[in-house]
C-alpha cells in the first residue's frame, strides 16, 4: 500500500524545491503539508498579481463565487424572513407562485440568454462589432417582448379560470405575473453580462440588490401596516424585480460603450435562434429539474409541506451556488478557446473548472449537513421536519458538481442539441418521478425523483463530452496533482 499514496507525498515538496528549497527532503506530514500550504499561497497570489488569461479567468471565477456566495446567504436570509413574517402556510403560496415566475420568466426569452454567452465573446474575438452590437440590442428586445406576451396570456388565463383556482391563490398569482417582463429581461441581459465577462453586471442585480430590495420592499410594508401574506410578498417582488432589472440595463448600456466602438447594428435572428431554440429546451429542462418537485408537491400536498420542502431543498441547494459560479465565470471561456483552434487548452481549462466545482461542493455539502437542523429551525419550528430531505438531495448535488460544468461544455461547443436531449429526457424522468412517488412518500419521494434523475442527467451528459468531445470531465479522472 506504500505505493501510490506515498509516492505523491513524497513527491510534493520536491516538486516545490524551486521555490521552496526548505522543504527539499520533508518526509513527515507536517512538512509535506508546510509545502502544500505554501504552494497554495503561492498559487493565490499568482491568481491575484498576474495578467494572464488563466488568472484572469480565475478572478471572474472568483468574483462570480464571491457574488453568489453573498446572494445565498441574502437568498436565505429573505426566506427566513419570509417564512417568519407569513407563517407556513403564506410562505408555501409564495413559494408556489414565485416557482412560476421562475418558470415562465426563464422561459420568455426563448434561450437567448445562453446564446448570448456563446455568441458574445465569438463575436469580440472575431472582431464582429456590428453583430455584437445587435445582438445586445435584439436579445433584449425579445426577452421584454416575450414576458409582456406571457405576462398577458398569464393574466387572462386566471382570469378566465379563477373560479377553479383556490381563492388565497389568486391574487398573489395576478401580482406575480407582473414581474415576468422584467425577470426575463434581467436573464437574458445576465447572459449578455457572462459572455463579455463582465461578472458584476451580470450577477450583482439579479443575485444581490434584487433580494436586498424584496427584503426592504417587506420591511416597509410591514411597517406600515400591510397584512404579511403571499399577496404583499408578491408585491414586493413586483419592486424587487422591476428596480433591478432597470439598473442592470442601465449598467450594461454604460459597459458597452466603454468597450465597444460605436457603428452599425446588425441583427442574424435565424442564426441566433437555430442556436438558442435548442438551448431553451435545456432551459426548460434544467427548470423542470429544479421545480417539478416543488409544483408536485403543491398539487398532492398543503402549502406548508410545500415550504417545508423548499426550505429544506434550497438549504442543500446552497452547495449549487459553486456550480453555478464557475459555470458564470468559464463558459464564455469555452467558447473563446474553441474558436481559436486551442484544444489542449480547453482540456487543461476543463480540469481546471471539474476541481473548481467539485472540492468547493463537498466542503460545503458536508458543513450544511452538519448545521442543517439549525439553520432550518430559523424558519420555524416545524420546518426541521425536512432535514431527511436534505440527506437525500445531496446525493444528486454532489454527483452533477463531480461532472464538472458539463452542460455550459457542451452548449458552447455547439453540442447543446444532445445537451438538450439529454435534460429532456430527465426533466421527463423527474416529472413521472415525482408523481409516482409524492403520492406515497410524500417529502422523501420528491427528493428520490429529483436526486435521481440529476444523477442520470450528469452522467449521461458525462458520457456525450467524452463521446463527441474526447474530454473526460468526470472528477475522479481530473484529480489534481500536487
Amino acid at each position: 500500500m506504500k505505493s501510490a499514496i506515498l509516492t505523491r507525498l513524497d513527491a510534493v515538496p520536491a516538486a516545490r524545491v524551486d521555490r521552496h528549497p526548505e522543504y527539499a527532503g520533508a518526509t513527515n506530514p507536517f512538512e509535506v503539508a508546510q509545502s502544500l500550504f505554501a504552494g497554495l499561497i503561492d498559487q493565490t497570489i499568482n491568481v491575484f498579481a498576474s495578467d494572464g488569461e488563466r488568472q484572469r479567468t480565475q478572478r471572474d471565477a472568483l468574483l462570480a463565487f464571491t457574488v453568489r456566495v453573498l446572494s445565498a446567504g441574502l437568498l436565505y436570509l429573505t426566506q427566513i424572513v419570509l417564512a417568519r413574517w407569513m407563517g407556513g402556510t403564506e410562505y408555501g403560496i409564495y413559494v408556489f407562485v414565485w416557482t412560476w415566475v421562475l418558470v415562465l420568466g426563464a422561459m420568455s426569452h426563448l434561450g437567448l440568454n445562453l446564446a448570448s454567452i456563446r455568441l458574445a465573446p465569438v463575436y469580440r474575438e472575431t472582431g464582429d462589432f456590428d453583430h455584437l452590437r445587435g445582438l445586445i440590442r435584439g436579445v433584449r428586445l425579445v426577452a421584454l417582448g416575450g414576458g409582456t406576451l406571457v405576462m398577458a396570456l398569464g393574466l387572462f388565463g386566471v382570469w378566465l379560470f379563477q373560479d377553479h383556482i383556490q381563492s388565497q391563490f389568486v391574487l398573489p398569482i395576478y401580482l406575480a405575473l407582473v414581474c415576468i417582463p422584467l425577470y426575463a429581461l434581467t436573464d437574458v441581459q445576465d447572459g449578455i453580462g457572462r459572455g463579455n465577462a463582465w461578472m458584476s453586471v451580470a450577477l450583482v442585480p439579479p443575485y444581490v440588490l434584487r433580494p436586498i430590495v424584496l427584503l426592504a420592499a417587506m420591511w416597509v410594508a410591514n411597517a406600515s401596516g400591510l397584512p404579511m401574506n403571499a399577496a404583499t410578498a408578491a408585491g414586493a417582488a413586483i419592486v424587487a424585480t422591476w428596480f433591478s432589472g432597470i439598473l442592470q440595463s442601465l449598467m450594461i448600456n454604460t459597459r458597452f460603450s466603454a468597450t465597444t466602438p460605436a457603428g452599425p447594428r446588425r441583427s442574424d435572428f435565424k442564426t441566433w435562434f437555430k442556436i438558442s431554440l435548442p438551448l431553451l429546451v435545456i432551459l426548460s429542462s434544467e427548470l423542470f429539474l429544479q421545480n417539478t418537485d416543488i409544483l408536485v408537491i403543491s398539487h398532492f400536498m398543503t402549502p406548508a409541506d410545500v415550504g417545508i420542502y423548499f426550505a429544506a431543498g434550497k438549504t442543500m441547494a446552497l452547495i449549487m451556488f459553486v456550480h453555478y459560479a464557475v459555470g458564470s465565470a468559464v463558459a464564455h471561456k469555452f467558447a473563446a478557446l474553441n474558436a481559436r483552434g486551442d484544444k489542449d487548452g480547453l482540456r487543461t481549462f476543463v480540469k481546471d473548472a471539474v476541481n473548481w466545482t467539485f472540492w468547493p461542493s463537498l466542503a460545503g455539502a458536508l458543513l450544511i449537513l452538519a448545521l442543517g437542523k439549525p439553520l432550518l429551525s430559523l424558519f420555524g419550528p416545524q420546518f426541521a421536519d425536512g432535514y431527511p430531505v436534505m440527506f437525500i438531495l445531496v446525493i444528486g448535488f454532489l454527483f452533477r458538481s463531480a461532472m464538472g460544468p458539463a452542460e455550459y461544455l457542451l452548449n458552447m461547443l455547439g453540442e447543446q442539441a444532445l445537451c438538450a436531449t439529454v435534460l429532456c429526457a430527465a426533466a421527463i424522468l423527474n416529472v413521472a418521478l415525482n408523481f409516482a412517488l409524492v403520492p406515497v412518500f410524500g417529502l422523501v419521494g420528491a427528493a428520490i425523483a429529483t436526486a435521481s434523475s440529476l444523477i442520470v442527467a450528469a452522467t449521461m451528459n458525462a458520457i456525450v463530452v467524452w463521446r463527441r468531445l474526447d474530454i473526460k470531465i468526470a472528477i475522479w479522472e481530473n484529480l489534481p496533482k500536487f
